[in-house]
């Protein structure tokens, strides 16, 4: 990889700079991250490519982040995220993960086989919009459908304002329509399930094998999952793309505006409904059921609204739950530590 960019080849912008004082840029350097390791992150600046170390004094850090270095090369400080994907970890987990951060575009990719679900595009869309990141949905293996027209009417009947693109990942000339997202300085990120051509897309886009890809199970018309790290990789012709592996689940939190963004039509009906505290259900004079019952909103479409919306009330309750309990365990070893340094003074 090249080790000679601009800040802005690398996705720099004013919301970055203005958190830099005019004394510190001579004696700082800013870093982007573009893979992240257990132990170490792997880092960017306009003349090197370097491995900085983790420690438990540092914040998460998460592939896209800026960083400040000093002079000889160690960690200052984490800059403000201008946007940032994240999710309930998979499982049991009571934890907050980090997938991506300082992300313009996410591609929501979905492929035209049995893996086809809107309610899954749906679940992507509230993490995207959530983020305040702009989302694309891709349809990808577009050259296994006949009529890939109803396809996307399917996903663009969730917002008329919703862009969507339908892809072969392996014709150049079919990815080529997705450029004109990817701009110098843009930061592009591939989300979606295994198996879906994330890794060949970004082949394709990059127009090199960086991503290790697998083919298709005949049993079932999934893909293996190849993708198994996230990796920033700059694109020859500007810009920047991120693959992440494919993820099994995408359990939502704190995402209560970005499910209000996708489910956008609903809330605007609910401000119609008879009762303020209408639920929805049975009410007398429900405007939401009523566009339901009319065939304006799928009955599908709003039973994965409530899905989402108990979901990410359970999961964001539990987080809050956690962080107050740490922030409680922290206390309380400060002031043990505290009162153990006063007795070793007597």
């Amino acid at each position: 990889m090249s080790t000679h960019y601009s800040l802005t080849d690398l996705g720099w912008s004013p919301y970055f700079q203005q958190q830099i004082l005019l004394e510190e840029w001579d004696i700082l350097t800013p870093a982007r991250v573009i893979e992240q390791h257990k132990s170490i992150v792997c880092v960017l600046t306009e003349s090197s490519e370097l491995n900085i170390e983790l420690t438990h004094s540092m914040p998460p850090i998460v592939v896209g982040d800026w960083i400040l270095l000093d002079k000889d090369n160690r960690f200052v400080r984490l800059l403000e995220r201008k946007t940032c994907f994240k999710r309930k970890a998979a499982g049991t987990k009571i934890e907050e993960q980090l997938i991506a951060a300082n992300v313009d575009i996410a591609f929501v990719v979905c492929s035209l086989n049995e893996d086809f679900n809107l309610s899954r595009v749906e679940r992507y869309l509230s993490l995207v919009y959530e983020s305040r990141a702009e989302p694309i949905v891709v349809l990808s293996k577009s050259d296994l459908v006949d009529s890939k027209e109803d396809y996307i009417n399917q996903v663009t009947s969730l917002d008329s304002h919703l862009s969507v693109e339908s892809v072969n990942c392996l014709d150049a000339s079919s990815v080529n329509r997705l450029k004109e997202w990817i701009r110098p300085g843009n930061t592009i990120v591939l989300l979606g399930s295994s198996g879906v051509g994330k890794s060949t897309l970004a082949n394709s886009l990059l127009g090199e094998s960086r991503q290790v890809t697998s083919h298709i199970r005949e049993d079932d018309g999934k893909g293996r999952h190849t993708t198994t790290s996230r990796s920033l990789v700059p694109i020859s012709s500007g810009g920047l793309i991120l693959d992440t592996p494919g993820m099994r689940e995408i359990q939502l939190a704190d995402s209560k505006e970005g499910i209000s963004m996708t489910f956008a039509d609903i809330e605007v009906l609910a401000e119609s409904c008879r009762f303020g505290d209408c639920q929805h259900t049975q009410e007398p004079g429900c405007a939401v059921m009523a566009a339901v019952e009319t065939g304006q909103i799928e009955k599908r479409r709003l039973d994965n609204y409530f899905k989402l919306l108990k979901e990410d009330e359970i999961n964001s309750a539990s987080l809050a739950d956690k962080r107050a309990k740490d922030k409680a365990l922290g206390k309380f070893y400060k002031r043990t530590l505290t009162e153990s340094n006063k007795l070793k003074g007597r």
